[in-house]
């Protein structure tokens, strides 16, 4: 074996056992993974549910912590003052919400013909619930009552029929007839009631309409003062 070839073998072999060494050599080990997340995700205690509070989704449905909330009503009525312009909403004996209210164009005095402008005096009940008003919601009174109908059969405004039609209306706690010349039509609504700018009804605020429309049913008495 020549010198040479010897040389070449030793290299050989410094290497291999540099190449084993390197292999071998420890190095840092990878860290360690944990999976905390729960396998129960349905259990509510586990999973967070609650939404951003910008998130316009849950602002729609959360209550204004500033409005009021409604009033638990027992045996309803309401009381119109005309002269002070606010209407009361009563539970039993106990007046519950007062609101401001707008009337007809021409407020003084009682309701006597369709397009006088006046809103009608007198005692009343919700007879129908519009839901789709034009002026937001609507509570429809029983206007006219007994007392327009005599009123208006004496003075030859309205016929015998038209006032049985009425009286039978008003004994059964339905919508009397709107079509005479005694007028018809008369509706607790919203839109405002900053002024007197109604044809004879009886105008709240949106806000005020509402809640009136919510925790109201037909038959509930309505009493119209001067």
């Amino acid at each position: 074996m020549t010198a040479k070839f010897r040389v070449l073998l030793f290299i050989i072999l410094l290497t291999a056992i540099a190449m084993y060494l390197f292999a071998t050599k420890p190095g840092p080990h990878p860290p360690v993974i944990i999976d905390i997340t729960p396998e129960n995700t349905s259990d509510p205690e586990l999973v967070e549910t609650k939404q951003p509070d910008n998130d316009p989704s849950t602002q729609s449905q959360r209550p204004s912590q500033n409005a009021p909330s409604s009033p638990k009503i027992l045996n309803p009525r309401i009381v119109v003052w005309k002269s002070a312009r606010h209407l009361d909403l009563y539970s039993g004996d106990e007046a519950v919400r007062s609101y401001k209210i707008g009337l007809g164009f021409s407020p003084v005095g009682d309701k006597q013909s369709e397009g006088d402008g006046k809103t009608p005096e007198g005692e009343f009940y919700i007879c129908m619930k519009n839901p789709n008003s034009r002026f937001y919601m609507a509570l429809g009174i029983s206007y006219p009552n007994k007392d327009d109908a005599e009123a208006g059969l004496k003075e030859g405004r309205i016929t015998e029929e038209q006032y049985r039609n009425i009286l039978n209306a008003i004994d059964d706690k339905r919508q009397p007839p709107w079509d005479t010349s005694l007028g018809g039509e008369v509706f607790i609504h919203g839109h405002g009631s900053s002024s007197d700018w109604t044809l004879g009804c009886i105008a709240l605020d949106d806000a005020d309409i509402e809640e009136l429309y919510n925790l109201l049913s037909l038959k509930t008495p309505v009493l119209i003062n001067p």
